[in-house]
């Protein structure tokens, strides 16, 4: 694929969008053992293009944010919640970019070789872009390829770690074959026989994933998705981030899908004008543009437009190691990450912690026989100094309240289980959302994902920490008196055994 004009005297990107038919790479290098990390980068890429689709941002708009423990514990604001969705996607689009130019300064296309330069200069919005037109069949078809080299590039990975397995066996046992009977020699003949089937299999996973695929090939059809992510970005989020490029509708541009006519905004602010914002004689097959914001341009003024992973500018105070801990332990260098202020509970370190205490007293409730007494004292020993200080006090006061009052101790169970019902119905997912958060940025390097992963404004990460502390005290006093009242304990253990 030719992206640039060689002649040429300037850079011409309309080249790089334009569609030519399959050509052979001309560079005699192949990805080999980059393969897989080709393959993440693209599942990275695809996982962003699929997350800008018109049903996840519909989901994103109209469920994500608009979710109680969303809107209660992180923000009402819809614009600073949108601006940091837009800016994490920003920031995974512009790791990716990263190693995309990478991976291009092994390719012969001079394009290829340079996509930093047009990167850099599709984020300054100097560039003379041509196609860029989300959901495309050419895009379309670019996705579906990669979806399948990473499908194989999977099964390649799995292929070699069971031949490792195999070969690891087989050196075991040939280490002891002076030593060893008529039966673990017939293990060894079979060891070896499925050493030979595998290592077959290997080839055959080799030769249809990326591992003979030109470098020009795997990383033009990289670099034209992360382009076109970039747009469809630039194309959702402008009205909420002031330093996106600005793509009007009387461009060159045509960032929506090339059945409609005219831009049309993907979600409304209200659905009884939806009739006055389409053409009558017009039904569109795409709601794709820009997120329409009837109100002032909101601006997060600590969210910079620079997002590379190298830039050190910092805003918010940062605090100390519990927060910069939990930070490394994601392996994944995230500025929106590192952003959350002291207030929150990502800002002090405890997004994590938290989120354990509130799915283990999601266990105690809702399956109290899987938890044992030293599994409620783990819990215990999860909290702050000043939140076990809390607890004990409210529970203090609980129980001095019921003696005073006499009260029923069944129908003061009852009542506590309504009530952590209702607030685990809003808090466990925020919680859920924090461990997967988590889990897809460590384990990127083992997994070939597609799918839309969790954004940080769905998890706890920069939910309010006194809201969220009050919640969970609510929670464990509340199981303590339904373990008290209800004598759910341990068998063998007495009746008056509490939670905490």
């Amino acid at each position: 694929m030719a992206w640039l004009s060689g002649a040429a005297k300037s850079l011409h990107y309309r080249q790089l969008f334009a569609h030519r038919p399959h050509q052979k790479s001309t560079s005699s290098s192949t990805l080999g053992i980059l393969t897989f990390d080709v393959a993440k980068t693209m599942s990275r890429l695809v996982s962003l293009y699929k997350s800008l689709a018109d049903d996840q941002l519909v989901k994103l708009r109209k469920e994500i944010i608009r979710s109680k423990g969303v809107a209660y514990l992180n923000s009402k604001d819809e614009g600073f919640l949108l601006n940091l969705a837009c800016s994490e996607r920003l920031e995974d689009l512009n790791q990716a970019a990263i190693t995309v130019a990478r991976f291009g300064q092994k390719c012969s296309d001079l394009g290829l070789n340079r996509f930093d330069l047009i990167y850099s200069d599709l984020k300054l919005g100097v560039i003379d872009l041509g196609k860029l037109e989300y959901n495309t069949k050419h895009v379309l078809k670019i996705i579906e390829r990669m979806e399948k080299s990473i499908s194989a590039t999977a099964n390649l990975h799995a292929a070699l770690e069971s031949l490792a397995e195999l070969e690891a066996s087989e050196r075991k046992i040939e280490r002891w074959k002076n030593t060893i009977g008529p039966k673990q020699i017939s293990n060894l003949e079979y060891i070896k026989q499925k050493i030979v089937a595998q290592r077959k299999q290997v080839q055959h996973y080799k030769e249809s994933s990326l591992w003979n695929q030109g470098f020009d090939k795997s990383v033009g059809h990289m670099a034209r998705i992360v382009c076109v992510v970039y747009a469809r970005i630039c194309c959702v989020f402008e009205p909420y981030i002031s330093d996106l490029p600005f793509f009007s509708n009387n461009s060159n541009l045509r960032l929506v899908s090339n059945h409609n006519k005219r831009q049309n905004f993907w979600i409304r602010q209200d659905d009884e004008n939806e009739s006055e914002d389409q053409d009558k004689n017009e039904k569109p097959n795409s709601k794709s543009g820009p997120i329409r914001n009837n109100n002032k341009r909101f601006i997060v003024r600590f969210l910079s437009h620079e997002l590379n992973p190298s830039s050190q500018d910092r805003d918010i105070e940062s605090t100390p190691t519990q927060r910069n801990r939990e930070a490394m332990m994601t392996n994944y260098n995230n500025h929106v990450f590192t952003l959350a202020p002291p207030h929150t509970v990502g800002g002090s370190g405890l997004s994590l912690r938290y989120a354990n205490v509130i799915i283990c007293a999601e266990q105690c409730l809702y399956a109290p026989a899987t938890i044992g007494e030293e599994a409620r004292e783990a819990l215990y020993e999860m909290l702050p100094a000043r939140l076990k200080g809390t607890v004990r006090a409210k529970l203090k006061s609980n129980l001095l309240k019921r003696d005073d009052e006499d009260c029923d101790g069944h129908s003061l169970a009852e009542g506590w289980r309504d009530a952590l019902e209702e607030i685990m119905g809003w808090l466990v997912p925020l919680a859920h959302d924090t461990m997967t958060w988590q889990a897809e940025r460590n384990m990127e390097r083992q997994k070939f994902d597609s799918k839309p992963r969790v954004l940080l404004l769905q998890t706890l990460h920069y939910s309010d920490l006194e809201k969220t502390e009050a919640a969970i005290v609510e929670v464990l006093v509340g199981l303590s008196c339904i373990y008290t009242y209800e004598n759910r304990c341990l068998p063998g253990r007495p009746a008056t055994v509490q939670f905490i």
